[in-house]
């Protein structure tokens, strides 16, 4: 029988053995493939009977007249050798589960467990994938069970189950809620559809943050039946937006933990794992309902007890498992995240370091990810005219030429509080491409640490009205300088970059950092 027709699909995950192999002369006319094979499993067909051997404790097998093929297939429950006689393949197990040792109750938790991890993981993802389901599963259950509860306490402020219900009110009021919450999204994702880029995790908290605030509308509707359809329309118009943000959020967050290009798969196991999720939350909600039915004249009181905790592990399930969310692509913050790791440290960080600098922040207000870079923050864009541009900086904008792609100033923003804040400015070019948008930041990253260094003394030139001659003089060194060391920096950086496993093809700019220049020759 040809030894490949024995070859069938594979059931178990192949590894090389460790397993000394026994000093045999290879066979001239032996197949080149077995030597050449790539990781696939095997599995032994059913007219194959396991035949015996001995074992000297070691994994050492030996069968007379056999030749022992050089691997192992490791299953859950048992590890098994491979014998070629001559006319066939026969299989001898040489231990049990991937520590050798025979115990029928640790194979069967192994086996088990492989069962449970093959249905809900997918096979080539990052290793904290498990750490964002665990996560994912206490976000899932609470905010199931909050969903329920909010829906029986709509259905109560109605009077549904009521004799004095009056079911066409109901039904008009419930599709005019739904009708204002799906106009909401659509006018949400049309204004915010570049931030789902740039602020993937900071817009995705906040939105759960909102859904949260609308169940907490939604446990309000018993209490004043009234204003019934005010509540659930707001209520409605929160949850559609949070719906908007999870929908457009989802495939990256899932491309996050691929290693190969699987997100197919990984999408599944994402169904999977929410359905399930959502049918523990059920479970739990019908528990609650059951304790809140023995104390129906404290009910709406019980809602508002139980709200708090279960909001509580909705978000903080919700935050614990963005954390684990490391994106690869390029926005203005990471990289400027991983410049002056680069300036100040000599190297470029990995997605989880920049991940863990980024943070995630309520309701889209932005925390500096260093405090010290508060006194000098990098904006991308064009100049504004509502914006104070100091006479020495103008000058040096004078002389940008068309072989130029961007060019660095100095601007002065004034708050709503009429607080002025020193910034630079980073202007692109019409035309220019990625590389000049990281030299350009880098340069400016390089600017504001020398800024640092005489914080105190370019605070007072900016504020001065005149443009004196020495002003001018270091604002034009400093830009030569960092220039200098930014174009001699971009090769390595990108490189490194690279090697680390960043997308450096593209950066995503947010719409105001998207706003471009042209050069006009007079």
């Amino acid at each position: 029988m040809p030894l490949f027709s024995l070859l069938h699909t594979p059931t178990w995950n192949f590894q090389w053995g460790t397993y000394p192999l026994p000093k045999q002369p290879i066979p001239i006319n032996q197949n080149l493939f077995l030597r050449k094979v790539s990781p696939f499993s095997l599995k032994t067909p059913t007219s194959l009977d396991s035949v015996s051997s001995s074992n000297d404790g070691g994994g050492r097998v030996e069968e007379k007249g056999s030749k022992i093929l050089p691997f192992i297939v490791k299953g859950p429950t048992k590890v098994s050798r491979y014998l070629w006689d001559g006319e066939g393949l026969k299989i001898v197990t040489v231990g049990d589960g991937a520590d050798g040792v025979s115990s029928s109750d640790n194979g069967f938790c192994r086996f088990c467990c492989t069962i449970v991890t093959d249905f809900f993981i997918p096979r080539y993802v990052r290793d904290d994938y498990l750490d964002y389901v665990k996560w994912k599963l206490l976000h899932r259950v609470f905010s199931s069970a909050l969903q329920v509860l909010a829906t029986q306490a709509m259905f109560t402020a109605i009077g549904v189950g009521f004799s004095s219900s009056l079911p066409s009110a109901a039904a008009l009021n419930w599709v005019l809620k739904d009708g204002l919450g799906r106009l909401s999204r659509c006018i949400y994702t049309a204004s915010l559809a570049s931030a789902f880029d740039t602020n993937l995790k900071r817009v995705r908290f906040s939105t759960s943050v909102i859904f949260v605030a609308s169940i907490g509308l939604e446990l309000l509707t018993p209490t004043f039946p009234r204003y019934f359809l005010l509540l659930a329309t707001i209520a409605n118009i929160a949850k559609q937006i949070s719906l908007a943000c999870y929908l457009a959020t989802r495939s990256s967050v899932h491309q996050s933990f691929a290693i190969i290009d699987n997100l197919g798969e990984i999408s599944a196991k994402a169904q999977i794992q929410t359905v399930c999720f959502d049918i523990l939350g059920l479970m739990l909600a019908a528990l609650v309902n059951l304790w809140i039915e023995n104390h129906q004249r404290h009910q709406a009181g019980l809602y508002f007890f139980v709200y708090p905790f279960f909001a509580s592990m909705d978000l903080f399930g919700i935050y614990q498992g963005l954390k684990h969310v490391h994106l690869k692509t390029l926005t203005k913050d990471r990289l400027e995240i991983i410049l002056n790791t680069w300036i100040e440290c000599g190297y470029v960080p990995s997605p989880a370091e920049v991940s863990e600098k980024e943070g995630i922040n309520m309701l889209g207000v932005k925390v500096r990810f260093d405090s010290g870079k508060n006194s000098w923050p990098i904006r991308i864009g064009c100049l504004n005219y509502k914006d104070q541009i100091p006479k020495w900086s103008m000058k040096t904008i004078q002389f940008v030429t068309d072989e130029d792609y961007y060019f660095v100033c100095m601007e002065i923003f004034k708050g709503l509080k009429r607080t002025r804040q020193h910034r630079i400015l980073l202007s692109m070019r019409e035309g220019s491409e990625t590389v000049h948008v990281i030299t350009g930041l880098l340069q400016a990253c390089y600017i504001r640490r020398t800024l640092l260094e005489n914080s105190s003394k370019w605070e007072i030139i900016i504020e001065e009205r005149n443009c004196s001659s020495s002003a001018l003089s270091d604002w034009s060194e400093i830009l030569e300088d960092s220039k200098r060391f930014a174009e001699r920096d971009v090769p390595n950086l990108i490189d490194e970059m690279v090697r680390i496993g960043w997308v450096v093809k593209s950066i995503l700019l947010s719409t105001q950092e998207q706003v471009r220049y042209s050069f006009v020759c007079d």
